[in-house]
């Protein structure tokens, strides 16, 4: 996955973006300040994901350090120290979390990192579409929330992504247990649902945090966030998965548009 490959170039723009939905494309790439006056290359190179450092930090020091801390994402932090790390990571510091630094800190940092994003990790304009699955059975719950998912531009997908599997492996350590030597280990009480409350109104915004004119989410709203990030949660293996049929799909529309692109990728494969 990391080779270097050939572009194709001279792409049609809706080859072009039906290609970055389809997450094949570099990110530096779809960086809009590149030089317009370039030939306009698109690369067909699996990439690794798209995930601010931050987030990455974050959820691997709480995965290294955490996630026996009971009331993780619930206990306060300090507030001194939260600002001192974030004022590092804006001015583009390679900062490195250990075992110095307090879990409910770097906690607190990843939460106020997805709550202050200028576009939330679910873009506005989806935030009705995703409560609307609320209220529905669970097989379409699920697959309308993977369709949905489909629409996030790749790096709102992958950082998702990653954040959901961080949140689940939070969850899975909610419940005492025990060690190889029979010793109890705490469990940190952080169920899935739990998980949900907190982190529910950070990914799915409807209004800009701090906008005077924000009206308070009703409780119907709020009870939607929840639910539908806690299926999030639940079915994230599954959700980032595209289906063989859906692939095919996705491959005939290609062979009518730009059979020179279809032909190089099943060469590629």
């Amino acid at each position: 996955g990391a080779m270097s490959v050939e572009s194709i170039t001279d792409l049609s723009d809706n080859t072009s973006k039906l290609l970055e939905a389809l997450q094949l494309s570099h990110p530096h790439e779809l960086d809009p300040r590149r030089s317009l006056g370039k030939t306009k290359m698109l690369s067909l190179n699996p990439i690794s994901c798209q995930v601010p450092r931050i987030l990455e930090r974050c959820c691997q020091h709480i995965e290294t350090h955490g996630l026996q801390t009971v009331g993780i994402f619930r206990v306060g932090s300090s507030k001194k120290r939260v600002q001192q790390l974030r004022e590092e990571f804006d001015q583009g510091l390679d900062v490195f979390l250990d075992e110095h630094q307090s879990v409910h800190d770097v906690a607190a940092l990843l939460k106020e990192f997805l709550r202050d994003m200028p576009d939330p990790l679910i873009p506005r304009e989806l935030y009705s579409a995703f409560l609307s699955t609320a209220s529905m059975e669970a097989p379409a719950q699920v697959s309308t929330l993977q369709l949905l998912l489909f629409l996030l531009p790749p790096c709102h997908s992958d950082t998702l992504q990653r954040l959901l599997c961080f949140l689940a492996e939070v969850a899975q350590h909610a419940q005492d247990s025990r060690g190889p030597q029979g010793q109890q280990i705490p469990g940190n009480k952080m169920t899935v649902s739990n998980l949900a409350t907190i982190f529910g109104p950070n990914i799915l915004q409807k209004e800009k945090a701090g906008e005077k004119e924000a009206s308070a989410i009703s409780f119907e709203d709020s009870s939607a966030i929840i639910l539908v990030t806690q299926r999030l949660i639940e079915h994230h293996q599954t959700l980032f998965m595209v289906s063989p049929e859906l692939q095919r799909d996705v491959l005939r529309r290609l062979f009518q548009t730009d059979p020179d692109v279809i032909d190089y990728l099943l060469r590629r494969k």
